[in-house]
């Protein structure tokens, strides 16, 4: 299926490993001219190498003018930006119970912030191209899951919120903006991996419980919805949040 993004201008935040990486192939895949990002300038330089990716810029979009930065590299380097990818996140936090503000404040800065950051750095050049903004949520912003951390929890759940209702005031310039919510993604270095290294048993007891399809999602299955989404394909999508669990969630 050609999804017409060949040419196509876009910046991956959180995209050296991971998720992020594979989201970064999947658009190279299709002929797009990808920027990727990381605040660790060694993996970027290893990730950017074997994508063959235009370009890569060092940042930390959780602070403002890191964002404000990066962004300005990425359209330096692309001559402008067709789609934002939003994807740095991480679900490691401390045991419900045992939360503080500094806590919550640096779980929101990587889950949330790190986001309306970016959009609110790529707005400007977004109207220009009429562009697209996809973002990587999670299904513990969906719903209660048990283990998740609260903070995670409530961070996602506050950037799913952000996306429906941002959204109207995107349209207004033309931009569209989307959410994709994964469930347990398993690649190499992922926390699962660690946890099916330490106790397998329990992990295939929680497949067996939880998740329907009775299996891992890996990252090609984010992949597609978000390049889906950014693509021509959905131009009547906006402020919707895609879920790819497995079946896990039920609301």
């Amino acid at each position: 299926m050609d999804l017409s993004l060949k040419n196509k201008r876009v910046f991956i935040s959180g995209s050296s490993r991971g998720i992020g990486l594979n989201i970064a192939k999947s658009f190279a895949d299709e002929g797009a001219r990808v920027v990727i990002n990381s605040r660790n300038t060694n993996e970027l330089k290893v990730a950017a190498a074997s994508l063959g990716a235009s370009g890569s810029v060092t940042g930390d979009v959780s602070d403002p003018e890191g964002a404000n930065s990066t962004i300005a590299r990425a359209v330096e380097i692309l001559g402008g930006i067709d789609v934002v990818v939003c994807n740095v996140g991480s679900g490691i936090s401390v045991p419900p119970g045992q939360e503080t503000y500094k806590e919550w404040q640096r779980v929101f800065d990587l889950n949330f912030f790190s986001t309306t950051n970016l959009v609110e750095a790529s707005k400007k050049v977004l109207e220009k191209s009429q562009g697209a903004i996809v973002c990587v949520s999670s299904i513990c912003g969906s719903e209660t899951i048990p283990g998740a951390p609260i903070t995670y929890s409530v961070a996602k759940s506050a950037l799913n919120t952000y996306v429906k209702s941002v959204a109207t005031p995107l349209a207004s310039s033309g931009i569209r903006i989307n959410a994709v919510a994964p469930g347990n993604i398993n690649f190499v270095g992922s926390t699962w991996e660690e946890k099916i290294a330490k106790d397998p048993d329990s992990v295939e007891t929680m497949l067996k419980a939880s998740v329907p399809l009775n299996k891992f999602g890996c990252p090609n299955d984010v992949a597609n919805i978000v390049v889906w989404l950014a693509s021509d394909l959905a131009n009547f999508v906006t402020g919707a949040v895609f879920v790819t669990d497995g079946g896990q969630t039920r609301s």
